[in-house]
């Protein structure tokens, strides 16, 4: 039995609070349950007694001669507990919370709802809600509507959770008015006990649920929801809607990592590493809810379009090429038959150019042409209004042939009235239809990237050797002495303890040893102060470059040490670091961030001063697996500079994949660093190796 049978396949329903009174929800919800021809029994349940919607009224829960599965309550919130003392006496195992007045309303609220949670949970049920908008099954055996939106809820195959009541019933709404069905419909509310996360575990193996949609503006738990939207996106398609994108970050942090992070980074790096297709309206939600809904998951990425004007069919090519998709190559024997039937001035290669002159006949033998071409994944067909040619006309015809054909994704681009999206919804389509080719283009993106992730290998969380008795000693340090900052010398050791690839370096006190460092190390080199009171060294000239002889070390040692005292900040300096110069053209950075919901983030980018104005950064949520510390190197704007563009030496990408998979282990291993920077991290013009010169590290308190 799945962990919601009880909620989502009742076989029997009480509704607590049903009441005669016209207008309200407990009227309202009886009409509902009686209207959509529930399967199952129905039982009212109001102290007054009497009659609703031809079913006697029951005084109270125990009263109700039937067992029951499901109790909608939608009583005064005063008597929400009493009310789920009667139904555990009577056995009822699932809850609908319909009651408003929990921990949306504040500190009383909040109490209130934490003892409704104790008591679910004590007795074994399990509860949607409070605060919701209800629940539906379209399914035919059960046919549940148990909420109080506006329609009455068309069959189809999407399982959608939304954490809005008022905006879930406006989307079924829309849903319906886009021709959009779902199967079922879960309003979480406040989420007291089944949220998002226990939506998608109960959809995994329900062959009702073809794709879930969520619409979210929290996620409770992050670890968890990770591991089962991972799990579960490689079945089919999971899409969010992540409202909140405007959230302040974790704090006002002091580090690179931390300032270019913030809550809305973190929940897009966590969708993204569980296969979640997010959208950012539901403009978007409902246009890529619509290809999943008529679409299958494509074999490849190669995209032919067929048109009857050219320009479109050039714009519908810049989109697929500009989303990362290829342009079939139609074979020379596709090309053949077109042009058997096309007029010449048709364009037989890939756009298929049938010009503006085609009949329906031409859309017909083209489609069946080019879908049966084995080069061809996706098609896109693009119709425009010529010679009294009917949209509709077209439309029937091209549905006809992909029913014919349901193993490839075919799209239809109608640059058309309005009319005729409208009265689509009339129809029982089998293909998605938008007005512009770049809707159509990123719809089937969308369809590439759920066949990307179901074929991307499973990632490991590897683990490596490491010293942590030298970091648990350089912690110890710091915080005996009551500095949460590292300085510049101890963050550099704990990365080398774990393996991070470090440029040779020495600790000098003095001016003489700085330059007996740098003999034993040799010119040129970097002299960088390390100071127990000042992290940020470039701010105070605390960074000297391309030092090439002892003579040069001793006049920066100088500068940099008067410059200091002039600041005020000579008391904190430790020392400096004399380092070797790794010469290196390519800047990178790595670092941690830590956010209070999702936890530990990875950081990587292209580096050096300019990391914060030109942002060309990747974020994703600890810990690393090796598919997604790949994809971190390979998802930033500047990945070409690391493939060795004009004529650079390539950079050792396993290396700098290897580094964040370190850092990685070293936060899971330290919860307390909470920032991590390693910037820059230079790649070696020389080997492509990268080597981090410089790191700054700060634990929590």
């Amino acid at each position: 039995m799945g962990i919601l049978d009880n909620i989502m396949k009742p076989r029997a329903v009480a509704v607590i609070g049903a009441s005669t009174r016209a207008h309200t929800i407990g009227s309202d919800l009886m009409k509902r349950l009686t209207e959509y021809g529930f399967r199952g029994e129905i039982y009212p349940v109001n102290p007054k007694g009497g009659v609703i919607e031809g079913r006697t009224v029951y005084r109270s829960v125990g009263e109700i001669p039937g067992d029951v599965d499901l109790a909608i309550v939608v009583v005064n919130r005063n008597f929400v507990l009493s009310t789920v003392d009667e139904c555990h006496a009577k056995g009822i195992r699932g809850l609908c919370i319909i009651t408003a007045g929990f921990k949306e309303t504040g500190a009383e609220g909040a109490a209130l709802e934490k003892e409704l949670l104790e008591r679910i949970r004590r007795y074994g049920m399990r509860a949607v809600g409070p605060n919701c908008l209800g629940v539906v099954n379209t399914h035919p055996d059960v046919r549940l509507d148990g909420c109080f939106a506006e329609s009455l809820p068309e069959r189809g195959g999407i399982g959608f959770v939304s954490q809005s009541g008022a905006l879930g019933g406006g989307i079924l709404n829309i849903l319906k008015d886009l021709n959009l069905g779902f199967s079922q419909f879960i309003s979480i509310g406040n989420q007291a006990d089944v949220n998002a996360e226990t939506a998608l575990e109960y959809w995994e193996d329900e062959e009702d649920v073809k794709q879930i949609l969520l619409y979210m503006e929290s996620i409770q738990n992050p670890a968890n929801f990770r591991r089962l939207a991972s799990r579960i996106s490689k079945k089919k398609p999971v899409l969010a809607l992540k409202a909140g994108r405007s959230a302040a970050g974790a704090s006002a942090a002091s580090s690179h990592t931390g300032s270019l992070a913030g809550a809305d980074k973190a929940a897009d790096a966590l969708l993204r590493q569980s296969g979640v297709i997010r959208e950012f309206s539901l403009q978007k939600l409902f246009a890529t809810a619509k290809v999943f809904a008529t679409s299958p998951i494509p074999k490849g990425d190669r995209v032919a379009i067929i048109t009857n004007s050219g320009g479109p069919g050039i714009m519908a090519t810049d989109a697929v090429c500009e989303y990362g998709m290829k342009m079939a190559l139609l074979s020379d024997e596709t090309k053949a038959k077109l042009r058997s039937f096309l007029p010449a001035a048709a364009s037989v290669k890939n756009p298929v150019d049938m010009i503006a002159s085609a009949p329906i006949e031409h859309y017909k033998q083209t489609l069946e042409t080019v879908i049966a071409d084995e080069g061809v994944d996706m098609v896109m067909v693009i119709y425009l209004p010529f010679l009294g040619l009917k949209d509709t006309d077209v439309a029937d015809a091209l549905m006809e042939i992909k029913a014919r054909h349901p193993e490839k994704p075919v799209v239809g681009v109608f640059m058309t009235k309005n009319d005729f999206f409208s009265n689509l919804s009339e129809k029982k389509v089998n293909m998605p239809f938008f007005m512009y080719a770049e809707e159509a283009a990123d719809g089937l993106m969308r369809l590439n990237q759920q066949r990307l992730w179901e074929s991307r290998p499973e990632g490991v969380v590897p683990s490596f050797s490491v010293d942590r008795a030298r970091v648990d000693a350089i912690f110890a340090a710091a915080r005996s002495e009551g500095r949460l900052e590292l300085t510049t010398r101890e963050s550099i050791d704990v990365l080398e303890a774990y393996g991070v690839r470090v440029c040779g370096a020495a600790f000098a006190k003095t001016e003489d040893e700085a330059v007996a460092a740098a003999d034993r190390i040799g010119y040129p080199v970097v002299m960088k102060m390390t100071s127990k009171t000042t992290s940020h060294k470039t701010d105070v000239g605390g960074v000297r470059v391309n030092i090439t002889d002892a003579e040069m070390l001793r006049r920066e040692y100088r500068d940099l040490v008067a410059r200091l005292e002039e600041k005020g900040l000579l008391e904190g300096l430790e020392g400096v670091l004399i380092q070797e110069m790794v010469k290196g053209s390519r800047e990178m950075v790595c670092g941690v961030a830590t956010d209070p919901q999702y936890g530990p983030l990875l950081m990587f980018g292209l580096g050096g001063v300019f990391v914060e104005v030109l942002k060309d950064v990747i974020f994703r949520v600890a810990p690393l697996t090796d598919q997604d510390a790949s994809e971190m190197v390979r998802s930033i704007r500047s990945y070409a500079l690391l493939e060795g563009a004009r004529g650079t030496t390539p950079a050792q990408i396993d290396r700098i994949e290897e580094t964040l998979l370190r850092l990685s282990q070293l936060v899971a291993d330290y919860p307390e660093v909470v920032e991590l920077d390693i910037n820059p991290l230079i790649v070696s013009d020389r080997t492509g190796e990268p080597v981090a010169v410089d790191g700054r590290i700060r634990l929590d308190r």
